[in-house]
């Protein structure tokens, strides 16, 4: 019994452990394009050594005080998400960071733990059995979503927003919830998309008064994403990349913001395509781990939480790649235990820890 214990535990552990292998190699190398990635490697070691410990002392996490207490930290989260707008350190014109002078925060990186929580927690003890039961608390699950959504958008963090709205589908998907309002929501989801690109083409003057000219013209510039240098220069690293390459001092092509936004562009640049195949298979072993865990946890809050860190998982590795090559739009989206982000690898690991603690709770009823 100890031994399939082990052995399904090596099945995420591995993987992720040749994730974070290839993430050190990246940042090591790093340093030798210039000297503002002079500290990355040091931060990432520190980064997931917290992970490790996290994972290492999950035992001491207890699921059900973390969703009993998951409204009081989706509270603390928003009051951040408001603190940040004030006080918060401005790079790239946004403000989503603490500088805390040797490392800085980003609070909505930790809202998305704390969202998942308090969401899965609300929705698994709401029962409405009338039409109007049911669309009032659809209500009150957009004014949950609406809140840290609007607030991420004055940073602005529009892959944050993203986030909260993969985690509430994926969330509402598996619960209680009848098909016909899921299907309804995404049909209004559809509806506001094509009005919005259809005054953008064809009504843009109305769509500037509608929405001022800052918020267009950052629109405009997630539409237009492939005419940048970022994009084009990653494309090239990819495609002229030999199938094996080990070089840390040749820097490669040059690709600003490389060790976060575009880590699978410069794994080309170091490892070449064999480090962007062996960052692909390690990502299929680990969603089926997750897409495993989530098969055989029993219905309730622990099994929507692990549903919805599972879409968001995974779709932060579509999205990132997607990015990477020239098919989706610069959003500031990290690749998941590769690029360099202290808030975003310890909350992979937070959510990891939580996972491990569900796990345990089961082993621990079924030998009962």
């Amino acid at each position: 019994m100890k031994r399939k214990v082990i052995i399904k535990n090596l099945f995420w552990v591995f993987p992720l452990l040749l994730l974070m292998s290839i993430s050190l190699i990246l940042m090591y190398h790093a340093q030798f394009i210039t000297e503002i990635y002079a500290n990355h490697f040091t931060k990432q070691c520190l980064w997931f050594g917290i992970g490790i410990l996290l994972l290492i002392f999950s035992f001491l996490i207890q699921p059900q005080k973390l969703f009993r207490f998951s409204f009081l930290l989706y509270l603390i989260n928003i009051l951040l998400l408001v603190l940040v707008l004030f006080i918060g350190k401005d790079a790239n014109g946004s403000k989503a960071w603490f500088d805390l002078k040797y490392f800085t925060f980003q609070p909505s990186e930790f809202m998305k733990l704390s969202y998942t929580l308090f969401l899965a927690h609300f929705i698994a003890r709401q029962k409405p059995k009338k039409w109007f039961e049911e669309l009032k608390f659809l209500f009150v699950v957009f004014i949950i979503y609406l809140v840290p959504s609007i607030l991420v958008f004055l940073e602005p963090d529009t892959g944050a927003i993203l986030f909260f709205t993969i985690i509430t589908f994926a969330i509402l998907a598996f619960s209680f919830l009848r098909k016909r309002w899921l299907v309804f929501l995404s049909f209004l989801f559809l509806a506001f998309i094509a009005a919005f690109f259809y005054c953008y083409f064809f009504q843009k003057d109305f769509l500037i008064q509608l929405i001022g000219t800052t918020f267009f013209y950052r629109v405009d510039r997630l539409l237009n994403f492939r005419s940048g240098m970022q994009i084009e220069n990653a494309m090239i690293a990819i495609g002229s990349a030999p199938f094996f390459r080990f070089s840390f001092i040749e820097t490669g092509i040059y690709i600003p913001e490389a060790p976060t936004d575009f880590a699978f562009a410069l794994t080309s640049n170091v490892l070449g395509i064999f480090g962007n195949v062996l960052i692909l298979l390690a990502f299929f072993i680990f969603d089926l781990a997750l897409i495993s865990i989530c098969k055989k946890m029993p219905k309730g809050e622990e099994r929507l939480f692990t549903i919805a860190f599972s879409w968001m998982f995974i779709a932060s590795q579509i999205i990132n790649i997607s990015m990477n090559l020239g098919l989706f739009p610069i959003i500031g989206i990290p690749l998941p235990f590769v690029s360099y982000g202290g808030s975003s690898t310890i909350v992979l690991f937070l959510f990891l820890a939580i996972l491990l603690s569900f796990q345990r709770k089961r082993s621990r009823k079924k030998r009962e």
